[in-house]
C-alpha cells in the first residue's frame, strides 16, 4: 500500500467540495498523514471587476476562503487528523501545483469540479484538469454530481 504522509486538499468553499473533504480527512487519517488544505483567491475574478469594487471582491474572496479552510481545519481536528491551512493569491491551478511542490506532498485529493460547476460537458472542471497535467504525484479526483 502506498505511504502518504502530507495529503493536499484544494478547497474552494462550495457546498460540492463536502465530499472532497470527507475523503481527503479520512485519507489523512488512515495513513496518519498531515492535511494540507489550500484556498487559492482567484486573481482572475476580482480584476474582472469594476475598478471601484475590486476592494469589495477581493476581500468578499479572502472572507469565502478563511471560512473554507476553517471549516476543513475543524473537520480535520475533529477526525485527529493534524491539519495546515493555506491561503493563497492567484490562477488556481498555478499556486495548487505549486503548493503540491513546495509541501512535497504525496497526494492531492480533488473536485471533479468547484464553484464555476462543469465547464464541459462529460469532462473534468478546468481547475482540476490543469492540476492533473502539471503535477507528478497521484490525484485522488471525486465525482461531484
Amino acid at each position: 500500500m502506498a505511504e502518504y504522509d502530507d495529503v493536499l486538499l484544494p478547497t474552494d468553499g462550495s457546498t460540492g467540495t463536502q465530499e472532497t473533504v470527507d475523503h481527503a480527512v479520512t485519507l489523512a487519517r488512515t495513513h496518519d498523514a498531515t492535511l494540507h488544505a489550500l484556498y487559492v483567491v482567484d486573481r482572475r475574478r476580482y480584476r474582472a471587476a469594476d475598478k471601484d469594487t475590486q476592494d469589495e471582491v477581493i476581500q468578499s474572496l479572502e472572507e469565502e476562503g478563511e471560512r473554507a479552510l476553517e471549516d476543513v481545519a475543524v473537520r480535520a481536528r475533529d477526525a485527529g487528523v493534524d491539519v495546515v491551512t493555506e491561503q493563497r493569491d492567484g490562477i488556481p491551478y498555478r499556486e495548487i501545483q505549486e503548493y503540491a511542490t513546495e509541501a512535497d506532498v504525496d497526494v492531492l485529493t480533488m473536485g471533479t469540479h468547484g464553484q464555476t460547476g462543469r465547464d464541459r460537458v462529460a469532462t473534468l472542471g478546468s481547475v482540476t484538469e490543469r492540476v492533473l497535467k502539471g503535477v507528478e504525484v497521484p490525484v485522488l479526483v471525486v465525482n461531484i454530481d
